[in-house]
Parts: C-alpha cells; structure tokens; sequence
C-alpha cells in the first residue's frame, strides 16, 4: 500500500534555525563560536581591555583625543574576538594615536603596555 503522505527527513541542523507548521515562528539567537587566537592576539587584547578601563575610569580627563584612541581600541577588541587578531591597518592606526598621545602613554602603564606589544 502507498501512503499519500510526504516523507520528510531532517539531517543535521546545529546552527540552523526553522519551523514547521502554519503558524509556526522561528527566533534565532545564534552566539558564535570566538576566533581562535594565539598568545600575541591573547595578550594585545588584554592590554587594550586594560588601557580601554584606564581611559574610561576617571584618571585621565577626557577629551577628543582620548575618545578617539578609546574607538580605536573598541575596534581592535572587537575585531581580534571576531576574528583572532588584529589586522596591519588597525595596529598602524592605534600606533598612530598611541604617538600623538605619548603624555598619555607615558603617563598610564597600560598604555604603554599596548604601546610596546605594536612594537613602539
């Protein structure tokens, strides 16, 4: 005897998101798996985390300047957990700020911590 009804086979879906029905609604909250990164991306992205608090924790008065390098290392954050480090790009633009901002790296130790993990 044949059966009239679809045969339906679901393989695999880690990582998917769907429903089945005709009222049915899918809602996804996927939180990738973080980029894998090697000892120098470890320990730049600590140094920044660190200069990041020290910027935003009230002992360096804020202004234009520190903003920017503040973005700058957000950036650098964000990319090193996306992706497992810091492109070239990014790191000259943070040598940059660090450079214009050498009171500030001579003044916080986490600054020039992240100074001299670019090599400055």
């Amino acid at each position: 005897m044949a059966s009239d009804e679809p045969n339906v086979r679901i393989g695999d879906v880690s990582g998917s998101t769907f429903a089945i029905g005709s009222h049915a609604r899918a809602e996804s909250h996927h939180h990738g798996v973080p980029a894998q990164r090697d000892e120098a991306a470890e320990e730049l992205l600590k140094a920044v985390r660190e200069l990041r608090a020290d910027l935003s924790g009230g002992r360096v008065r804020q202004s234009e300047q520190t903003a920017e390098l503040d973005a700058a290392l957000a950036d650098t954050e964000e990319e090193i957990n996306r992706i497992g480090a810091a492109g070239a790009g990014r790191l000259q633009r943070l040598r940059e700020l660090l450079t214009d901002a050498q009171a500030l790296t001579a003044l916080l130790a986490s600054a020039g911590t992240v100074a001299g993990l670019l090599g400055m």
